[in-house]
């Protein structure tokens, strides 16, 4: 504890190092302490001089190389500018781009820290920011397949029994429902679970899309948001089958405007069912007819697969679902 005399008079305190500090006295002023032989002016005493602040290290920039058609490679560019050039549509989201720590050249859209509205700490597992609309996908279709088929290549294993977990579980409920005495109870767990599974596969094939750790358990962690998954999977479908009332074709429009449901709810797990359901209506306003259109495209692989008496959709729908992934990804603000 210190006393000090502003005046070679008056002596003042006990106060501490700090308290002292912010007084802000002269620097003539007489202060001691406890161990001090005499009362010394507050300038010459070493332990109150406040040193400086420490100079904070210059913010580096993450430079990134990139390439358009696969063949040239440009940069190095400013992660900033390269963001910025993404957003604008100046470069196709299917971009092929590079910076250090990469062990390989990925596309743009497999690269979270890239994407509009996401800062590179998001990368962590930190929610993304929640953008307002009106939403524009950019990126040609054929471009997004190319860009999912990245994000699987050397993860088609865990993709697939990602798929195939979900799969075998509904398939085990049917199976289940088919029986007497316990069909019943079967079918109300299935109608219970199936909001957690099918946000289950969002969160794993949202990460596999972003090129983060997409592990497998992903697959059961809608069971986390088990109440807010039960009450959109509902909600959708009982809206879907009120639309469908009107002569099919609205019920199919609705199906594409609720999406992006569980998508969201998997990047923002504060979100509600209903809030989650208004915002995939608002960033499929004006993308309905381009998901349909990449929708439709799987309609051939689909046919080949009938062909291999459907094993081939062990395949399949993985590709489908990153396909998606990517397309929610794409979906962002129109400036």
């Amino acid at each position: 504890m210190w006393y000090y005399s502003d005046n070679g008079i008056d002596r003042k305190g006990p106060v501490s190092d700090n308290e002292l500090r912010q007084l802000q006295l002269p620097p003539t002023t007489l202060v001691w302490t406890e161990g001090m032989a005499q009362w010394t002016p507050a300038k010459d005493v070493a332990a109150l001089q406040s040193s400086p602040p420490p100079i904070p290290p210059p913010v580096t920039e993450k430079n990134w190389f990139y390439s358009k058609d696969g063949q040239e490679r440009q940069g190095p560019l400013a992660e900033s500018e390269l963001k910025r050039l993404l957003a604008a549509g100046q470069l196709p989201s299917s971009t092929m781009v590079w910076s250090e720590g990469f062990a390989n050249w990925t596309s743009a859209t497999s690269v979270t820290e890239l994407q509009p509205g996401v800062s590179p700490a998001a990368a962590g597992g930190t929610p993304r920011t929640l953008l307002s609309g009106p939403f524009l996908s950019r990126t040609p279709n054929r471009d997004l397949m190319q860009a999912a088929r990245e994000a699987l290549r050397g993860r088609w294993g865990v993709a697939v029994g990602a798929v195939l977990i979900n799969f075998g579980i509904s398939l085990l409920l049917q199976f289940f429902a088919a029986l007497p005495f316990v069909g019943c109870l079967a079918r109300i767990g299935s109608l219970l679970i199936e909001g957690s599974l099918l946000l289950g596969l969002a969160m794993f094939f949202l990460t596999l899309a972003r090129a983060q750790n997409s592990d497998i358990n992903l697959v059961f962690g809608g069971f986390k948001q088990f109440g807010t998954a039960l009450a959109a999977y509902l909600l959708m479908g009982i809206f879907v089958f009120l639309w469908a009332l009107l002569f099919i074709i609205p019920g199919i429009i609705a199906s594409y405007r609720y999406a992006m449901t569980f998508f969201l709810l998997a990047d923002h797990p504060d979100l509600d069912a209903l809030e989650a359901i208004r915002r995939s209506k608002e960033m499929m306003r004006g993308n309905k007819g381009k998901l349909f259109c990449l929708t439709w495209r799987f309609f051939g692989w689909a046919l080949l697969c009938i062909l291999t008496c459907g094993i081939g959709f062990i395949w399949l729908g993985p590709y489908i679902q990153t396909s998606l992934a990517k397309f929610y990804d794409d979906l962002q603000p129109a400036v």
